[in-house]
């Protein structure tokens, strides 16, 4: 077993199980029966499909390792159980405001997840990232510097919060 713990929200959990279950039920036995039937048309090496599909059963394969792994070491950590912490950990919805080119303040809101959860459109970053890891262990008032683009800046934090 890795000694890596990959942490997660429950539905980074829910959403990486459910692409698992997906591709083990849906996906990989509609491309093993695409493979089937195209390796029976003969000559494999110029048959299209069966280079093609086969190429995708690896992809597929390779995704359901990475999976797997994920899975069997994720350690969830669910908001409901943080409730009433005053600092930044894992799973918290943090408002704070930084300078933006022009320097004009700008307010952010972003909650810190694992890196597969991550996606900054929906407000989700890594808590592993520079701005992740500089608001780490932050309170409400606290001013942090953090490199981002090459750039130092610095980033108050307005409000902590655990979302249920």
């Amino acid at each position: 077993m890795s000694d890596i713990i990959y942490y997660m929200t429950p539905s980074g959990y829910k959403a990486l199980a459910d692409e698992q279950d997906h591709l083990i039920h849906k996906e990989r036995p509609k491309f093993c029966e695409i493979v089937s039937w195209a390796a029976g048309n003969g000559d494999r090496s110029e048959n299209g499909d069966y280079i093609y599909n086969k190429k995708r059963l690896r992809q597929i394969d390779g995704r359901l390792r990475y999976l797997k792994k994920r899975l069997e070491n994720a350690e969830i950590v669910d908001p409901k159980n943080q409730q009433g912490l005053k600092r930044v950990f894992f799973g918290a919805q943090v408002t704070y405001v930084r300078e933006d080119a022009n320097g004009n303040d700008v307010e952010v809101s972003v909650q810190l997840v694992g890196e597969d959860e991550a996606d900054f459109s929906q407000g989700k970053i890594n808590w592993q990232s520079p701005v992740g890891k500089a608001l780490l262990k932050a309170e409400v008032g606290d001013i942090r510097r953090v490199r981002v683009d090459g750039e130092i800046s610095e980033i108050a934090v307005l409000e902590v919060k655990y979302i249920i």
